[in-house]
């Protein structure tokens, strides 16, 4: 049974996010124009001026194309132009809806609390797929995929808002090799992996969303400089994560932000696919930074994580079962300035557990530190109980409040592909969220593909277009026949020729 001060920790967030936005959590569409503030202040916007003028807000200035309950979203999509706004009406559609097409804006219409619902009857792997730059999804109902909810696959430019989001399989909201995004006012659950998944991006704000009832909360994995600010996240097995996953071709988190986010009783039991990185999470975990750089973790409400409020661990101790060398495995320069923490640990699990029994204490500590990493520091180890922060110094800075953003203070330019780099795009932006090397995620690593397929990337394309599950140990891959034919090759052949 939940707790008043969790419900009270809930009604407080979700009556501050109100407040503060003046509108409902989840409000009917009156305006197609994206607000962005007109003075804002930006992470690494490339110059040396703390404040900078939005060069333009995105702005709808194309045709209105409406669908009604009965008709189909993706012919919407395929009739049209870049510029062009998709109105969809309440009913239930049940389709894969991919968009290939750059500027396309797709906008559920709420009417009378009934939604536009996307039903995957357990049938169908993802809802919405977008590999065009500069697409916004919001006001959609999403439930019953086996997949995915929302994936971008390399598409830059994104608003993904307002959206409901159930039992969709493995990610919730998945944008993967994208820059400049922003994730707002979404409500997640009942998700296998990651509710939402920011893989392998640059430059993502996730703000205001509520995320339970999942393996893990928010992830930001193999990408830099995100901003994860003002979400409730609770009732997961893990709330926030960040963490770099071995094998896949970006090597690297740094630049992350987890401020003024509710971090409560996050001890759902592990859900997770058998041997998946994220199946190794322990139950009651609140934040955990594993190998993850400049991560700096302020004003946030963490309580009721049985396991521990925060982990910050190496890959050595984190994933011992990873095995890529160019990965460099340890959390260095971790920043932990001001939280409210209290009531965490009180069950703690697995190494943990055994941790501190060595420490002749059987509870979990607020903040536990393990492993390698150089750098980090704390600004009162005082306020909480700790282990492992022995060299902790003290941050350099006192707060970020400088730092209102982490999207570009302009749209970046859309992806310019060749025909020589079309293979490794579409492996970064499609195949790489499930298969990297010397790791298990969702699906094979990268090696037992291509031992299977040597010298045939023709088979590879044939399994493309027509997977078959004959892999008990892992879920049934989705068809990629959306994918064009010169791309399929070109991943095929990309995947046979990639090494260590």
């Amino acid at each position: 049974m939940k707790s008043k001060l969790t419900n009270i920790l809930g009604a407080i967030f979700l009556l501050g996010i109100g407040v503060f936005l003046g509108r409902s959590f989840f409000s009917v569409p009156q305006e197609v124009t994206i607000p962005i503030p007109s003075t804002i202040k930006y992470r690494n916007a490339g110059t040396s001026a703390d404040t900078l003028q939005v060069a333009a807000a995105r702005e709808f200035n194309g045709q209105i194309i409406e669908v009604k309950d009965g008709e189909s979203i993706q012919a919407a999509v395929s009739q049209a132009n870049p510029g062009d706004l998709i109105r969809v009406y309440p009913g239930t559609y049940s389709e894969n809806v991919y968009i290939d097409k750059d500027d396309i804006s797709l906008q559920g219409i709420v009417i009378d609390g009934k939604w536009p619902t996307l039903d995957g009857k357990k049938e169908i792997n993802d809802a919405f797929l977008y590999s065009g730059n500069g697409i916004l999804i919001e006001n959609f109902k999403i439930i019953n995929y086996k997949g995915n909810g929302i994936m971008g696959q390399a598409g830059n430019n994104f608003v993904i808002r307002n959206n409901w989001i159930i039992d969709t399989g493995v990610y919730g909201i998945f944008p993967q090799y994208g820059k400049n995004g922003l994730i707002e006012h979404n409500v997640l659950s009942i998700i296998a992996d990651a509710a939402i998944y920011v893989g392998m991006c640059d430059n993502v704000d996730v703000r205001h969303n509520e995320v339970f009832d999942s393996v893990a909360g928010i992830e930001i994995e193999n990408s830099r400089h995100c901003l994860v600010e003002n979400n409730y996240v609770h009732d997961n097995t893990g709330g926030l994560l960040a963490f770099i996953t071995p094998g896949l071709p970006i090597k690297t988190t740094f630049d992350v932000i987890f401020r003024n986010n509710f971090v409560v009783n996050n001890n759902h039991e592990n859900f997770g696919a058998p041997g998946s990185t994220v199946a190794g999470i322990p139950p009651g975990t609140g934040i955990l930074i594993m190998a993850a750089d400049d991560v700096i973790v302020e004003n946030n409400i963490i309580t009721g994580n049985n396991n521990a409020g925060i982990t910050i661990v190496d890959l050595a101790n984190g994933d011992p079962k990873a095995n890529d060398p160019s990965a460099e495995g340890n959390p260095d320069r971790v920043i932990i300035l001001d939280n409210i923490m209290f009531d965490n640990g009180k069950d703690p699990t697995g190494e943990l557990k055994a941790i501190m029994l060595t420490q002749l204490d059987s509870k979990g500590p607020d903040i536990f530190a393990y492993g390698g990493g150089t750098g980090s520091t704390i600004r009162d180890k005082n306020k909480y109980r700790t282990f492992g922060l022995d060299d902790y110094g003290i941050p350099p800075i006192t707060d970020t409040e400088e730092i209102q953003t982490m999207m570009t203070p302009s749209p970046v330019p859309a992806r310019s592909v060749s025909k020589e780099q079309l293979g490794e795009l579409t492996y970064y932006g499609v195949c790489a969220g499930c298969h990297s090397f010397g790791n298990r995620l969702i699906g094979p690593p990268t090696e037992i593909i291509q031992a299977i397929y040597h010298g045939n990337p023709q088979g590879i394309v044939n399994y493309i277009n027509k997977p078959l599950n004959v892999r008990e140990d892992y879920p049934e891959m989705p068809p990629q026949d959306y994918l064009p034919e010169e791309a399929k090759l070109a991943v095929a052949e990309y995947i046979l020729s990639l090494k260590k």
